[in-house]
């Protein structure tokens, strides 16, 4: 006999039969079993591999950077979650796909904002609108960033703060704007996106390297200042995920190479992998974690 997974123990027999094509399933306990007849094993352990949070649902999420990449999973892992989600990004076209591709009852909680991450007017504009169409927001997940490559002879003033613009300074306002939500409801949750560049000492990106290096100071800092709140405050690293930005610029023979050597683990790493512990993260089921990094990088640092 097999054991059905708990999300299986909340539906009706007659409805999880039909999902998972099982003949006859038979309560016995505190779980269903399933009796004998023809059933894909697959199937089921594919449906109920990953976790469902119940506290999520009808959540009110702020996301930026959603339009693609690990922004687009994050998007749509939280709408699998029946949670209210709305996202900002540059990239219509992407942003228009991704919520085109999303299932017509997830498409009724989605709001998407163009909105550029460098203009803090504009960011301050897209969340209220976000309060203004679901309520006050109770997750923030600041994902957006760029890590274009540059020499350090090359860079200037210019360049310099507009890269830690882009990489740092809109978590902070972001962070600030969104906090006033979680007070009125009683907590929340940030969840800053750092990197794993800085910590393996990547060369090539200096700018990038140091916004994502403060990115820590600024998790560790807020969860002080917002724990009496019950705001939780946490940073997300991950290792090299294969985006189709990253394929397509950064991902060489060399790359794969280094890859095999460093991490502890086979495999790539997928923008889905950062997504799942970015719902964690946002649940109720880390009420008690705050002002720590969370490493998604196949034991790479």
């Amino acid at each position: 006999m097999l054991a059905v997974a708990a999300s299986a123990r909340t539906q009706p027999a007659a409805a999880y039969n039909r999902v998972h094509g099982v003949h006859a399933v038979r309560k016995c306990g505190s779980a269903f079993r399933l009796q004998a007849g023809s059933f894909n094993w697959r199937q089921i352990l594919a449906t109920d591999r990953y976790a469902t949070y119940p506290s999520l649902r009808e959540r009110i999420v702020f996301v930026t950077g959603g339009g693609s990449g690990i922004g687009a999973s994050i998007v749509e892992h939280f709408a699998e979650q029946g949670a209210r989600v709305a996202f900002v990004d540059i990239d219509d076209s992407a942003s228009q796909a991704l919520c085109d591709r999303l299932p017509s009852a997830s498409r009724r909680s989605l709001l998407y904002v163009h909105s550029d991450v460098r203009d803090i007017d504009a960011l301050r504009a897209a969340i209220a609108r976000t309060q203004e169409s679901f309520g006050d927001i109770a997750v923030l997940v600041n994902n957006a960033a760029r890590d274009d490559r540059h020499r350090m002879e090359e860079v200037t003033v210019e360049y310099w703060d507009e890269r830690l613009a882009v990489n740092l300074r809109h978590q902070f306002f972001a962070a600030q704007a969104c906090a006033e939500h979680m007070k009125r409801s009683g907590g929340g949750s940030i969840i800053n996106f750092g990197s794993l560049s800085w910590m393996t000492r990547t060369g090539g990106m200096p700018a990038y390297t140091t916004a994502k290096a403060a990115v820590q100071g600024l998790t560790r800092g807020l969860a002080r200042d917002l724990g009496p709140y019950n705001i939780r405050v946490n940073t997300v690293v991950p290792g090299w995920v294969m985006t189709e930005r990253q394929r397509a610029l950064w991902l060489t023979a060399e790359g794969e190479r280094q890859m095999d050597e460093n991490q502890c683990l086979p495999g790539r790493l997928q923008p889905a992998d950062l997504a799942r512990m970015v719902l964690f993260l946002a649940a109720d089921d880390s009420k008690l974690c705050t002002a720590q990094n969370f490493i998604v990088d196949a034991g790479w640092a």
